[in-house]
């Protein structure tokens, strides 16, 4: 066994995955409520597109959970193109 080989990858990246970008695999997202202007509310923008505002919206007025160990939802693609 090579004692050098490990399952960790390090490094850092400058990609971020915004509106318009072209998801090729996945069809489904699960995920917590991300709070309003973080970078991981861009992922859902960019996954559902424009549906995500209403998704939030539903999520605030019915007092739903942000964060971590907050509440959680199932995203379709967006099917329109982005």
């Amino acid at each position: 066994m090579d004692e050098k080989k490990t399952n960790q990858l390090l490094g850092e990246t400058s990609i971020y995955i915004l509106p318009g970008y072209d998801f090729k695999v996945a069809d489904l997202l699960i995920t917590n409520f991300h709070q309003p202007g973080s970078t991981l509310i861009l992922l859902v923008a960019a996954f559902v597109g424009e549906g995500w505002k209403k998704i939030y919206n539903e999520a605030l007025s019915n007092h739903y959970r942000f964060l971590s160990y907050g509440d959680s939802s199932l995203l379709f693609k967006s099917s329109k193109a982005n």
